[in-house]
């Protein structure tokens, strides 16, 4: 189940939310766990035990670690046995056929490969049941005691399966003393529309384009038209992951929960490393947080400083996928922020605002090349027609079709993906309720909210294609 569906928006959604609010204090907890395990289940009924074991093993070794808070080398232990089951579980379902392949191919070996159907969301509720006994080995949030408040923060499904990454001291109070407010219902619904109007309205549609260029015979495309595909992805995988963000904040808040923020308009930086600081901010803090600074951060020297910035950075690539297409698009980040790090920085800061944004849209685009072909030569040949060494044509009149069918989606896009709506709508907004004795504040954001959702039902009550491209993650 999704929540780009209609099932969770007309049945899922508002049993759940009416059980919810009905359920005394002692038992919404219950109510919540519940409901998100039959979320989860709906989807992949046997992987709920995995989520479960998961659950158990990280409370089993939160009470441990209290236990032995001042046996430093046992409570050391205690959390290194808690990584090691976590990853292990994550490689396991993830990563040992992409391992058994590559020994195979290096070893002539004949290893027999098995290929499990991935766990949706395992990468996500794997970071989040680590980080939990780290954080209370650390001191920075409190042991839980209780295995169904632990449970419910590990399957909470508003973000289960596609994020942000919930650490556990963000929320570690709000499991049992979050306060369900009025306002913050009506915020929640107002954040979970946009997110729907971005994924359903948005993604979907300029998702379509890239699906059309993508599906065309490699040697049929031209040079701009593959750019035009790839600028087309650029903005399907930003709208569908950050609607996604902001229909999980969304429910959060309609439950009492305050998720923190895991885009910030990341397509208006000015360089790679505000980039990343700006796209999915949860998994970048995660990184920063539980490997970059415990491996030495910046604090050991510049040489080691670099190292621990690429072990970040194949380990970011690693963790969006089980194949070398990903390793090869995080170290190729890696490589770029380490160049900016080392000086290019300060020349981007002498360049007019507009060449230092053209060149972070070039190197995203060519980093997105690497994220979106698994098979790597196609995506060196993608990038040999991108670049005009394939002895193909400029444009041809297909090119054309696709730019006059989707030019006002793409001018959408471009402005969407900016904060210019929501300051100017915002001004404007304030200064028509200013001006009248009414709300009409209020009134105009009813009907802006009202329209996105009903556009939005119109469509998939027919859409055939509504994917969500981090579940595979």
């Amino acid at each position: 189940m999704i929540f780009s569906s209609l099932t969770f928006l007309f049945t899922f959604l508002p049993i759940t939310l009416l059980l919810y609010f009905v359920s005394p204090r002692k038992i919404k907890n219950i109510t919540l766990l519940i409901a998100s395990l039959i979320f989860y289940a709906w989807g992949e009924p046997v992987y709920i035990f995995l989520m479960i074991f998961s659950s158990i093993v990280d409370y089993i070794h939160g009470l441990l670690i209290e236990k032995y808070r001042y046996n430093d080398k046992k409570a050391r232990l205690i959390v290194l046995s808690s990584i090691i089951i976590n990853l292990s579980l994550l490689g396991f379902f993830k990563y040992s056929y992409f391992l058994i392949e590559n020994v195979n191919y290096l070893f002539d070996t004949d290893f027999t490969q098995f290929k499990l159907p991935l766990p949706i969301g395992i990468s996500f509720y794997t970071f989040q049941t680590m980080s939990y006994t780290i954080d209370v080995y650390r001191g920075e949030a409190p042991i839980q005691k209780n295995p169904i408040d632990l449970a419910t923060y590990v399957t909470l499904f508003p973000q289960l399966i596609a994020g942000p990454i919930v650490r556990y001291q963000t929320v570690a109070e709000q499991i049992n003393e979050r306060q369900e407010t009025i306002d913050k219902f009506a915020y929640g619904i107002k954040r979970f529309t946009i997110g729907l109007g971005k994924k359903v309205l948005i993604a979907n549609n300029i998702g379509m384009l890239w699906s059309e260029i993508q599906g065309n015979n490699i040697n049929d495309l031209t040079v701009l038209t593959a750019w035009l595909g790839l600028i087309a992805f650029s903005f399907q995988i930003y709208f569908d992951f950050s609607g996604y963000s902001d229909m999980a904040i969304g429910l959060g808040k309609m439950f009492g929960f305050d998720f923190l923020e895991n885009f910030n308009y990341p397509y208006i930086s000015q360089s790679i490393t505000e980039f990343w600081r700006r796209w999915h901010m949860s998994l970048g803090t995660w990184f920063k947080d539980y490997v970059y600074i415990p491996l030495g951060g910046n604090k050991l020297g510049r040489l080691k400083a670099y190292v621990n910035l690429f072990v970040v950075w194949f380990l970011t690539g690693l963790w969006h996928g089980a194949s070398w297409n990903f390793i090869i698009w995080g170290l190729y980040f890696g490589v770029i922020i380490a160049l900016e790090k080392a000086g290019l920085l300060r020349l981007l800061q002498d360049l007019w605002r507009p060449i230092r944004h053209i060149y972070v849209v070039f190197v995203l685009l060519i980093g997105w090349v690497f994220f979106v072909f698994d098979d790597i030569s196609i995506g060196l040949s993608y990038l040999k027609i991108m670049f005009g060494l394939s002895n193909l044509d400029l444009y041809n009149i297909q090119f054309l079709y696709y730019l006059s069918n989707y030019a006002i989606l793409l001018i959408i896009s471009i402005i969407g993906s900016t904060p210019y709506i929501n300051n100017r709508g915002l001004v404007l907004l304030e200064r028509i309720n200013q001006e009248h004795r009414f709300h009409f504040k209020t009134i105009i954001t009813a009907i802006i909210l009202f329209g996105m959702l009903f556009l939005s039902t119109v469509y998939l009550v027919d859409a055939t294609y509504n994917p969500f491209l981090y579940f595979r993650f």
